[in-house]
């Protein structure tokens, strides 16, 4: 993915792609155990495109990389890649890019009868009430998270 920087924050960094580049890779049809070895195929099956896999909606699909621990029980760590999708429709425990008083924030949206808050996926953090007092705004739904091992 050839990511281009649109801004920083305190917490997230943006960024937008270029899809109109295919970003294909190799890739082995047969997958690979996580229990025992089974035997290997000796040839790929095909080419995938990354952002065919990852982008269904590109013009409404950018890119933020997450710092900050809030997320840890949703999978989700500081430094991780997140692809978040403005065309999807935001449902109850879906997980959201929302700008809240000034600040970006990723966090599992919670809806009742007639509130919402903002959870997240870590004890130390506390649920915030969305209010008609505050400035909010959601800024897209998270689609997938690319996490980073070494």
């Amino acid at each position: 993915m050839n990511l281009k920087p649109l801004y920083k924050t305190k917490k997230l960094e943006f960024y937008t792609s270029e899809v109109s580049i295919a970003l294909e890779m190799p890739y082995f049809d047969a997958g690979v155990s996580a229990g025992f070895p089974s035997p290997a195929d000796d040839y790929m099956h095909a080419k995938l495109d990354l952002n065919q896999l990852l982008v269904e909606h590109p013009s409404a699909t950018y890119y933020v990389r997450v710092n900050g621990d809030s997320m840890l029980g949703a999978g989700i760590v500081s430094g991780d890649l997140l692809v978040v999708d403005r065309s999807l429709e935001v449902t109850n425990n879906c997980i959201v890019v929302a700008h809240i008083d000034g600040e970006f924030t990723v966090k599992r949206i919670k809806k009742t009868k007639n509130k919402m808050f903002l959870q997240a996926e870590n004890e130390n953090y506390k649920p915030i009430e969305i209010t008609e007092e505050m400035d909010f705004e959601l800024f897209g739904v998270v689609a997938h998270a690319i996490h980073h091992f070494v």
